[in-house]
């Protein structure tokens, strides 16, 4: 029994380049983690993490110094990840196959700092725009860029881009479904119009990565990796995928608590919601949540949230993290053999309520605001000119390096596509501005 759960733990810190024979030296240690440490390492010094310091989060760059990028909401992230795998290790220290399971730091902050490697600039208004134009060839989804970016793009391997371990790859995996198996487009564009709603990817990974998806499934016993993979049809929608890995549960509640809570700090420090909203549209909510902190002491945190002072907000945003992940717990899902499908971390339902009515406040009364859909809109519009003009005009103004892929590659419109993703929103203004701008522009600028 042991040597079988150490060849299954050997199978899932292999390495794509492996199987060429190449063999890396350890990593800090010869433990199973030095393996995990390296993709830590790897994601932290990769160019595609640091341009995560200039793409939006929610608000604009250079609107303020103090709201979150995707860079700092990655950090959170990793944080929050970690704090929830502590509190679960002590929680389940008595119960060996869950211990044995539950990642170490090293593997969840690997798997939540790279989360959004694959957001392209302007956020989810840019996805839907580089879409428009790949919805027919393989698809452009956020998530899945961020598997191209790991197995392809990074700069690690020229063949494997990161060549990250199969677990973290697989914890990275949100939606393992290919864009042909999820896709329902409803509308095909009629003539010129700038409404592109049309184009809203479902949430998986491209065509392109078929062969990836096989790889990291294949350690899994072959119903695993069927039911793994199934969706569930949604009437006039895209299909969604039904399941995740273990230690993508845990990054997507670290990643619901980032957003849910850290996002509303932002808002409530630029003022951009009010006392009299907050009372309205959530602590009347939180009536029917008996047990939740916003009930028990709502005068704490009304007081705390809305006094102006960034030490008194902080105290009770805190609170509220430490609410949460003191909160979850591990389920099983019946279904599944291999325990990184079949358990999951989930959240107590009172909590996960009190979560769900505070993710619907930043976006009801911040995110759908005229103001921020206008700067999503002008991004949209922005990288629509620029996939245009560089797919009329490749040989013209393509960057040297991305010539020379667009030449050599079958798929040339992936290659525009992914030069556009990697942009951050201040290089993909910058270079609008020298193409569309009359009075910008000279041979020496850089971009």
């Amino acid at each position: 029994m042991q040597n079988n759960q150490d060849k299954t733990m050997q199978d899932w810190v292999d390495r794509r380049r492996y199987a060429a024979g190449y063999s890396g030296q350890p990593f800090n240690s010869d433990e199973v983690d030095g393996e995990y440490q390296r993709d830590r390492a790897r994601i932290i010094h990769s160019a595609s993490f640091r341009r995560l310091q200039s793409k939006t989060q929610i608000f604009s760059i250079g609107d303020s110094d103090f709201y979150r990028t995707r860079l700092t909401h990655s950090l959170e992230v990793a944080q929050i990840g970690s704090g929830i795998c502590e509190q679960l290790r002590q929680q389940y220290r008595a119960h060996a196959e869950y211990s044995t399971w539950i990642p170490s730091l090293s593997l969840i902050e690997a798997i939540c700092l790279g989360h959004d490697l694959g957001h392209p600039p302007f956020g989810h208004g840019g996805e839907v725009a580089l879409n428009a134009f790949m919805h027919a060839h393989g698809g452009f989804e956020g998530n899945g860029q961020t598997l191209r970016i790991i197995a392809r793009l990074g700069e690690y391997s020229p063949e494997h881009g990161l060549d990250l371990t199969r677990r973290t790859m697989l914890g990275l995996l949100k939606y393992p479904v290919l864009h042909s198996e999820a896709a329902n487009y409803s509308t095909a564009a009629q003539g010129v119009s700038s409404n592109i709603e049309y184009a809203k990817p479902p949430k998986c990974i491209h065509d392109d990565e078929a062969d990836i998806l096989d790889w990291i499934l294949a350690p899994l016993p072959e119903p695993d990796r069927a039911r793994f993979r199934e969706t569930r049809p949604v009437e006039g929608k895209h299909a969604k995928a039904l399941h995740k890995g273990f230690d993508t549960s845990i990054m997507e509640l670290a990643d619901d608590i980032a957003y849910g809570v850290h996002d509303l700090e932002d808002a409530l420090a630029l003022e951009l919601v009010t006392e009299r909203q907050w009372k309205a549209l959530v602590m009347m909510q939180v009536q029917a949540l008996p047990g939740c902190p916003l009930h028990e002491q709502a005068d704490f945190y009304n007081s705390k949230l809305f006094s102006g002072s960034d030490r008194d907000r902080k105290h009770a945003i805190s609170k509220l993290v430490n609410y949460f992940i003191g909160n979850i717990h591990i389920s099983e899902q019946g279904d599944f053999v291999s325990p990184l499908l079949r358990l999951q971390a989930e959240m107590q339902p009172e909590a996960r309520a009190l979560l769900d009515i505070l993710k619907k406040f930043v976006f009801d009364e911040v995110i759908r605001r005229p103001q921020i859909q206008a700067l999503e809109f002008k991004g949209q519009q922005m990288i629509m000119r620029l996939f245009s003009t560089l797919l009329e005009n490749p040989e013209r103004l393509l960057p040297a390096a991305h010539l020379v892929q667009w030449r050599d590659s079958p798929q040339s419109m992936r290659v525009i596509c992914d030069y556009i993703a990697s942009m951050t929103d201040v290089y993909a203004a910058r270079l609008y501005n020298r193409l569309f701008s009359p009075d910008i522009g000279s041979v020496f600028d850089r971009l």
